[in-house]
């Protein structure tokens, strides 16, 4: 802000200069001489000199800043891990305030542009995340509950799952049965999977031989309809020659060369070494698994406290702490627990014994309103 004081207009010689304060643009002005070249202080009074006492003037208050003045942030008053800031008003950045956690740790944190002395620097609330490798509390116990709420054995898994595809087969005919079952699975429902799998059994299309020499057309009419099918029956017709040219009819024996097939992805492979050769290579993690993991609060993303996004992490994280004996049976474990209690939506907490130690128990279990099953409603008619 500027005042004018009543005087007499400044001489035909006077210019005009002008000072730029902050962002706001907020401008300036004071008439002065051209031969005084003296930049006037902070809310200094300036005005051009009486040569005439006839001659009109012009005061003007103007307030000036200075650019090249050092900043004091609330970092200059920390010292000796105290908790209080000083007497003193300070500015502070863009970014103000910082919240003091131990000896040399700051966290930003964006609030009120001016820090006064009675405001006290609390400690961060944010717990650090678990260490790598550290089992989460608990987790025998919650493992123990799911297996006795698994023990009936009713979910779609246990009698429709990969594990379960050619079970009656000769050892290396079963093994490109898992194959082709995993193969299938994705995107797609047990029972789906578990139909597609019979009718090429019944069709004597599951072997390499017979799949390599099968019409494509065939092969999607019977596999039909397992999600992706057209695309799946091309991958099997590939993978049946590539089992015939290069592994003597059988399935590759190692993890990275059942990755190399076209279609087979991490979570098959794994399953494939798991049931198919016997070999324990890594945890078989699909969506269930995935699901059921961060909700029980078992996984976490390297160095934070946030969710796993894909099920390939959930697989590392999970593989840092669970002792490799429950490697293989985790994934039918969870699976069917997911597919019978802990569902994707509306999980049915209340018959869930270890709720208790779930910290997602209960809040994914709303019904959907009235007015929304009225909407749905209405878009089907």
């Amino acid at each position: 802000m500027f005042v004018v004081s009543p005087c007499p207009l400044p001489p035909p010689t006077a210019s005009c200069r002008w000072f730029g304060l902050g962002r706001k643009n907020f401008k300036f002005f004071s008439m002065m001489s051209e031969s005084d070249t003296t930049t006037p202080p902070p809310f200094s009074e300036t005005h051009t000199p009486a040569s005439n006492s006839s001659m009109p003037q012009l005061r003007v208050f103007s307030r000036t800043r200075y650019k090249n003045r050092p900043k004091t942030t609330t970092l200059h008053l920390l010292q000796n891990n105290h908790h209080h800031l000083s007497k003193k008003k300070v500015d502070l950045p863009d970014i103000e305030d910082f919240a003091y956690k131990g000896s040399n740790q700051l966290t930003q944190s964006r609030k009120s542009s001016e820090v006064y002395s009675d405001m006290t620097l609390v400690e961060s609330e944010v717990a650090s995340p678990r260490p790598s490798g550290e089992s989460p509390a608990h987790w025998d116990k919650v493992l123990e509950g799911i297996r006795k709420m698994r023990c009936s054995a009713d979910a779609p898994v246990d009698t429709m799952g990969c594990e379960k595809a050619g079970a009656t087969l000769p050892p290396k005919e079963r093994r490109f049965a898992v194959l082709v079952s995993s193969l299938l699975s994705s995107q797609t429902k047990d029972h789906v999977n578990h139909g597609a799998i019979q009718r090429l059994l019944q069709n004597d299309l599951l072997t390499p031989d017979a799949m390599n020499n099968a019409d494509e057309e065939t092969i999607k009419k019977l596999i039909y309809p397992v999600g992706f099918y057209t695309r799946k029956a091309t991958n099997l017709k590939k993978i049946a020659n590539i089992c015939l040219m290069k592994y003597d009819g059988d399935i590759p024996s190692s993890f990275e060369q059942l990755l190399s097939l076209p279609g087979i992805g991490p979570k098959m492979a794994h399953l494939v070494m798991n049931v198919g050769w016997n070999n324990v290579q890594g945890i078989c993690v699909d969506t269930h698994v995935h699901r059921i993991c961060n909700r029980l609060g078992w996984v976490t993303r390297l160095g934070t406290k946030q969710k796993t996004k894909t099920p390939e992490e959930t697989r590392e994280a999970l593989q840092q702490w669970l002792p490799k004996e429950e490697w293989d049976p985790i994934n039918p474990l969870l699976v069917g627990f997911g597919q019978t209690i802990c569902t994707p939506l509306r999980p049915r907490c209340g018959e869930c014994v270890i709720s208790e130690l779930c910290p997602a128990a209960f809040k994914e279990t709303s019904v959907p309103s009235s007015k929304s099953k009225s909407s749905r409603r209405n878009k089907k008619l």
